[in-house]
């Protein structure tokens, strides 16, 4: 197998692996949207990539408003936003403030799962009624020990399984050092989400690529109906 072959299986074997997930996923979503609620997702160091995938994103869906906390970003210190994550209390701390509605969907990403900072948001979530989605790996979070008493997949209502190993790399296949699946697998897990999504009600208001003319006007008019409830915008 080359690498390039290697790359496109991990996308291949993760959408096969969760066809029944990520339907569910989907009708969960739409059922917190049709109810006046929003998708919350969240993370901790790299997971934020897939964060920003579900926000103000071209073909997005609007009605998503992100929780998180400038200490678990890696540009603001790389070895810090580790510490950040295993820090008990400030997921926790996060979820509070965030509002977090029955109605809502909680999507919390992160491929081990066993650090505080994304258990607490999902006990939270779950405190307050709401749906939780985990976007973790399997694989990667049993063989870890939890740092927080308890795996975020053992939270979740529905588990998108990335699929990435233990220690996330994939290349060369005979003793992997590099290419980490995590990111690539949780991408195409959430586009195939999104796919459902939209098969299902092809009306759901998404957001436009700001980048071909006429789209500013209707990103406004998109953002003028949600600006109210989601800030960040």
């Amino acid at each position: 197998m080359t690498g390039a072959e290697a790359i496109a299986r991990i996308v291949t074997d993760a959408c096969e692996r969760n066809a029944a997930s990520t339907r569910e996923a989907a009708g969960r979503i739409l059922g917190a949207l049709r109810a006046g609620g929003l998708v919350r997702p969240a993370g901790a160091g790299h997971s934020l990539a897939t964060v920003l995938e579900l926000f103000f994103r071209a073909g997005g869906l609007a009605g998503v408003r992100p929780m998180w906390h400038p200490r678990v970003l890696p540009l603001q210190g790389a070895a810090a936003s580790t510490a950040a994550e295993r820090e008990p209390g400030l997921g926790r701390s996060v979820a509070e403030q965030a509002d977090i509605a029955p109605e809502d969907v909680v999507l919390v990403v992160s491929t081990s799962g066993i650090n505080p900072y994304p258990v607490e948001i999902a006990q939270v979530a779950r405190e307050r009624g709401a749906t939780v989605l985990a976007l973790t790996s399997v694989a990667a979070s049993t063989a870890a020990t939890p740092r927080a008493g308890v795996r975020l997949l053992e939270l979740a209502d529905v588990v998108l399984d990335t699929g990435a190993p233990p220690g996330d790399v994939t290349w060369p296949q005979d003793a992997p050092v590099t290419a980490a699946a995590s990111s690539l697998a949780a991408t195409a897990l959430w586009l195939r989400v999104q796919q459902e999504i939209v098969a299902a009600d092809p009306e759901v208001e998404l957001w436009r690529s700001a980048n071909v003319e006429g789209n500013d006007a209707l990103n406004r008019d998109v953002a003028a109906r949600w600006a109210a409830r989601i800030p960040e915008l």
